[in-house]
């Protein structure tokens, strides 16, 4: 100030700290994320503290949330400080639409403008809503819903030689994948879709709503198809089976009478497909929202007016890297060409057996 002008930077500084001040006295309040982003490059949305090689869609979640101020940077080092809950652990390389995290933060002004501000492009939280003290996303959540994004060519059969970018879905062909998908509806043991499960554990039954396939789409030559799948749960790899099964089938590797004998006791080689095309789009919280949705207090947790900036983070992340990732990398074309080694007839053959010697 010797020179008659007065010290802007001092100011600047105190109106940091003040903000800090009142950040530390505003009341931590508990709330829920909507969030969504493209998994390409991540090991998953799980954090793994102490494990920096890996990296999670969470690593960039909690640097935002400490940087912009709404968590303490000792609650990023330990996240059940700020009772930190993800509604699905989605693995490596998947996608998010509509993921739900429940935490504890302090409601800054502009929070969710603050929170992006320190992301990445791929990575958007979309939406913020409070909810009850003692709210978890993960035991509170009824249902969930996936897709999965394929080329269509997928499907054609093996004895047929396709040209990828020629080749297009009949009706006929569609009604089939339809068909077996409903099959995987209602209540089944699927250990046999999954890893470390053995055929008597009560955690392998998984209950299905719905499970369907779409009508086909052109994107830069290449038909793609959606599949949805809702379920109450599901294991690690669990949904990537139950298309793997599906795909052989149609296919022509396996009989159709395997995907009954899956669901038996006996281990059965199930094919996983490509973990690229899997979007967590949605989680469903009925029961919640019938409880405490309309209670005068909280509001129900339904993204409505998300909607539109759902679809266009869809458009422009998710979808396009897909797209990009099967044309460059060629996941499924690679991994169609791994389905001959599987022994789909061995599990078929020793049901046979096994029903000749009851009878």
């Amino acid at each position: 100030e010797e020179n008659g002008h007065p010290n802007k930077r001092l100011k600047r500084d105190t109106d940091e700290e003040d903000a800090e001040e009142r950040n530390k006295k505003s009341p931590k309040r508990k709330i829920v994320l909507l969030m969504a982003y493209s998994g390409k490059g991540y090991h998953g949305m799980q954090r793994n503290v102490g494990s920096s090689q890996f990296k999670t869609i969470e690593d960039d979640l909690v640097s935002a949330l400490v940087q912009s101020g709404c968590i303490p940077e000792n609650h990023g080092e330990d996240m059940k400080k700020m009772s930190f809950q993800r509604c699905a652990r989605t693995d490596k390389g998947v996608s998010a639409a509509g993921q739900i995290v429940s935490l504890k933060v302090r409601l800054i002004d502009d929070i969710l403008e603050k929170i992006n501000n320190h992301l990445p492009s791929h990575i958007r939280i979309l939406g913020l809503k409070r909810v009850t003290g003692g709210f978890n996303s993960k035991n509170k959540c009824d249902a969930r819903t996936y897709s999965y994004m394929l080329p269509t060519f997928a499907f054609a059969h093996k004895d047929h030689d396709v040209q990828e970018g020629v080749y297009r879905l009949d009706r006929e062909t569609l009604e089939k994948v339809n068909k077996l998908l409903t099959c995987y509806k209602g209540t089944h043991n699927f250990h046999n879709f999954t890893s470390q499960k053995g055929p008597r554990d009560p955690s392998a039954k998984r209950y299905i709503m719905e499970m369907y396939c779409g009508e086909p789409f052109v994107r830069e030559d290449i038909e793609f198809a959606v599949i949805k799948v809702k379920g109450q749960s599901f294991m690690m790899h669990q949904i990537r089976k139950m298309i793997g099964l599906v795909i052989a089938i149609v296919k022509g590797y396996a009989a159709e009478s395997i995907m009954e004998l899956s669901w038996g006791e006996e281990k059965v080689d199930v094919p996983k497909a490509p973990g690229l095309g899997l979007v967590l789009e949605r989680v469903h919280f009925e029961k919640y929202n019938r409880r405490f949705g309309n209670d005068g207090l909280h509001e129900p947790l339904e993204w409505t007016e998300e909607e539109e900036k759902i679809a266009v983070f869809k458009e422009q992340y998710i979808y396009p890297t897909i797209i990009n990732t099967e044309r460059e990398e060629k996941s499924m074309v690679n991994w169609l060409n791994t389905l001959s080694i599987h022994d789909f007839n061995s599990s078929v053959v020793g049901m046979q057996a096994n029903n000749k010697n009851s009878k």
